[in-house]
């Protein structure tokens, strides 16, 4: 899979598109899916243009666990679910819809089943609403 710099998250990183951050850094930016498989579902990307996980820089790498790590405690503080999925997808044959490094960080519930990825657009008030919670669990 190839790096295209117009994948959506590129121009979310370039302020292109819109999107309902929940943390940054210098080298990574945390936001809300916009078509979550969970309520809460977030996603981790770095600011390096990568495709898959193995043209990623170590550096870059590092600042997303962490990144990743710092969400999904956010998310269990702030939603407690009875669980967290963490997933990270590299080319389409394993579920990688965009070709840019991103780790998902997805809340879940017994009993409640995942959204189909990448299916329904959820509303933004209620997005909104979701990334507040998480944020103040974060401090920001």
């Amino acid at each position: 899979m190839s790096y295209d710099d117009n994948n959506p998250f590129a121009r979310i990183l370039r302020g292109e598109l819109p999107s309902i951050k929940i943390a940054e850094t210098d080298a990574t930016l945390a936001f809300m899916d916009v078509m979550p498989q969970s309520e809460g579902h977030v996603l981790v990307v770095p600011k390096e243009a990568a495709a898959e996980i193995f043209e990623l820089s170590d550096e870059a790498t590092v600042a997303c666990i962490r990144m990743t790590q710092r969400v999904a405690i956010a998310v269990r503080a702030a939603l407690q679910p009875d669980g967290v999925f963490i997933g990270q997808f590299n080319g389409a044959a394993a579920g990688q819809t965009v070709a840019h490094v991103h780790f998902h960080v997805i809340p879940r519930w017994e009993g409640l089943p995942l959204r189909m990825h990448a299916r329904e657009i959820a509303a933004q008030a209620s997005l909104g609403a979701l990334a507040q919670r998480i944020r103040a669990e974060l401090g920001a």
